[in-house]
C-alpha cells in the first residue's frame, strides 16, 4: 500500500502530463488566475523580460543564474523554431557580462519530439550563440525513454562547445554507469535526484537509499574535480555534503536551487563562501512545472493553497541575500 504522500506525488505527475487538463486550465477564466496565484512564488513570470529582470537582481547579489523558458515535447518544426528563437532572445537579453549566466532547456522543447537531428541542429545554433556571449547552457534530463538520445546529442555538442552541460538523474539505475562516461566530457554535470515518474525496474523511489546514491555520485564528481552543480534542496543531503566536502575549495563546484524554494538556505550557503546558482523558470507552461515542484515535495502543496487564499505579492528575488 503506497503512502498518501507517494500517492499524491504520482497523481500530480500524471496530472501535469495530461494535455486535456492543461488545456482546460489555460482556457478557464476562473481556474487559471487562481492557480497562477499559487505558481507565482515559484515562477519568475510569463515573459522573458520578467525573468531577465529577476536574473539581474540576483546577479547583483552575487548569485549565478540559469533561466529557462518552460516547455517540452514541442510537436512541430515551426513551434520548435519559435522556441529556439525565444532562447536566442534570452541569451541576448542576459548578455553574459558576468560569466555567471546560463540558460536551461529540454531537448524535447527544441526538437527532440520531432526528430533527433532537429534537436541537435537547434542546440548547435544555441551553443554557438551562447559561447559567443559568454553564457553556458544546461540540458535538462527527461523521461528515461529519452536518456540515450539526450546523452548522445550532449556528447556530440559539448566536444565542440564545452559551455554546454547536462543533467543527470540519480534515481535512474543506469545513471552510475552514465556518470563514468560523462566524466570524460568537458561540460558541467547538474546532479538531481529526478522528478520523472518511472517504473521500479528503472529507478529508485525517494528513500534513504536514493540519498546515499546521490551523495556517492556527488562525491565521485567532486573528487574528479569535474564541473558540477549540486542541485538539491534536501537538508539531509546538504548537511552530509558539508561534512564530507568543502565546495568552496574549488571554482568548479556550485550549489543550485529552484527559484522560490528554500531561498534562506541557499543564502546561507552563499554567505559561507560557496558558489550558488538559482534556477529561474518563466513562461505560460508554468502549470507543468509547478505540478512537478509540488510532486517532488508535497509540503509545497500547503504553501500553494495558502498563496491561493493570500496571494504572494512580493518579489521573490528579495528573499535572497
Amino acid at each position: 500500500m503506497l503512502s498518501p504522500a507517494i500517492q499524491l506525488t504520482d497523481a500530480l505527475k500524471s496530472i501535469s502530463r495530461n494535455d486535456q487538463i492543461k488545456t482546460y486550465i489555460r482556457q478557464s477564466e476562473e481556474l487559471y488566475p487562481l492557480l497562477w496565484k499559487a505558481a507565482r512564488r515559484f515562477v519568475t513570470g510569463e515573459s522573458k523580460v520578467e525573468a531577465i529582470d529577476v536574473a539581474n537582481q540576483l546577479l547583483a547579489k552575487g548569485y549565478a543564474v540559469s533561466v529557462e523558458y518552460i516547455g517540452e515535447n514541442t510537436s512541430t518544426v515551426e513551434e520548435c523554431e519559435k522556441v529556439k528563437d525565444e532562447f536566442l532572445a534570452v541569451i541576448e537579453g542576459l548578455g553574459g557580462g558576468s560569466s555567471r549566466e546560463s540558460i536551461s532547456l529540454d531537448l524535447s522543447h527544441i526538437g527532440l519530439t520531432v526528430s533527433k537531428s532537429l534537436a541537435y541542429t537547434n542546440l548547435l545554433e544555441l551553443a554557438e550563440k551562447a559561447q559567443e556571449s559568454g553564457i553556458s547552457i544546461m540540458i535538462g534530463m527527461e523521461e528515461s525513454s529519452k536518456t540515450d538520445a539526450i546523452l548522445d546529442i550532449y556528447k556530440r555538442v559539448t566536444d565542440q562547445y564545452p559551455n554546454v552541460g547536462v543533467t543527470l538523474q540519480a534515481h535512474l539505475h543506469r545513471s552510475q554507469q552514465d556518470l563514468k562516461e560523462l566524466l570524460h566530457f568537458p561540460g558541467r554535470i547538474r546532479l538531481v535526484k529526478g522528478a520523472y515518474q518511472e517504473s521500479a525496474g528503472t529507478s529508485f523511489s525517494r528513500s534513504t537509499e536514493l540519498n546515499d546514491r546521490y551523495l556517492n555520485m556527488a562525491m565521485q564528481i567532486l573528487r574528479a574535480k569535474h564541473p558540477v552543480s549540486i542541485a538539491t534542496h534536501d537538508e539531509v543531503v546538504l548537511q552530509e555534503l558539508e561534512l564530507r566536502y568543502e565546495l568552496t575549495s574549488g571554482t568548479y563546484a556550485e550549489y543550485e536551487m529552484l527559484y522560490g524554494i528554500r531561498p534562506e538556505r541557499i543564502s546561507e550557503l552563499k554567505r559561507r563562501g560557496n558558489s550558488c546558482r538559482v534556477y529561474l523558470p518563466y513562461g505560460q507552461e508554468w502549470y507543468l512545472y509547478v505540478c512537478h515542484r509540488i510532486a517532488e515535495n508535497p509540503e509545497n502543496l500547503y504553501q500553494a493553497v495558502a498563496d491561493m487564499i493570500h496571494p504572494f505579492e512580493g518579489e521573490g528575488s528579495l528573499d535572497y541575500e
